[in-house]
């Protein structure tokens, strides 16, 4: 049960329903980290927001986006290049502390083909999802019913978007 009373509906989307007024800016907001311009994929900025909501143990964003990747990937699940597994670990340093992002980090992402705005994105990603793992968390919303939902979900995010 919710700690708060929202529409029966899983995870954020309870959240975002049953508070239209934050829906809209936090909608926008993964709108832009997700789908705007970045010279990372979409898929791979999904696969940094699913391994920051693993990381934080919210498994409703991390099997939603992760479900977004995948589909965005093929359906394949590809072990993580070099320039991914740099920016993951940049994204993991973001979700416990932000200052304990180091030079060599950057780095290291910069000698596998970041620039940037990669990191950039990476970081601001990283954050943003360490904040929404933390609202649908922190207010203990629902799981789907049906863990089948999540691909159902990811597939229309990758395909829709974050604007409704």
């Amino acid at each position: 049960m919710p700690h708060i009373d929202l529409p029966p509906l899983p995870g954020i989307a309870g959240l975002l329903a049953g508070h239209p007024e934050t829906a809209g800016p936090l909608n926008d907001l993964a709108e832009a980290l997700l789908r705007g311009p970045s010279p990372l994929t979409s898929q791979q900025r999904e696969t940094i927001a699913a391994y920051v909501s693993r990381r934080n143990g919210c498994t409703f964003c991390a099997e939603t986006h992760g479900a977004a990747a995948r589909y965005l990937a093929g359906g394949v699940e590809a072990g993580p290049d070099a320039l991914m597994e740099a920016l993951l670990t940049i994204a993991d340093r973001v979700r416990v502390d932000g200052r304990s992002v180091t030079a060599d980090d950057v780095a290291r992402a910069r000698a596998a083909g970041a620039d940037d705005r990669s990191v950039h994105d990476t970081v601001l990603i990283a954050a943003a999802f360490s904040m929404f793992n933390r609202y649908v968390d922190g207010l203990d919303t629902r799981l789907p019913d049906d863990p089948g939902q999540y691909e159902q979900r990811g597939r229309i995010l990758a395909e829709r978007g974050y604007l409704r």
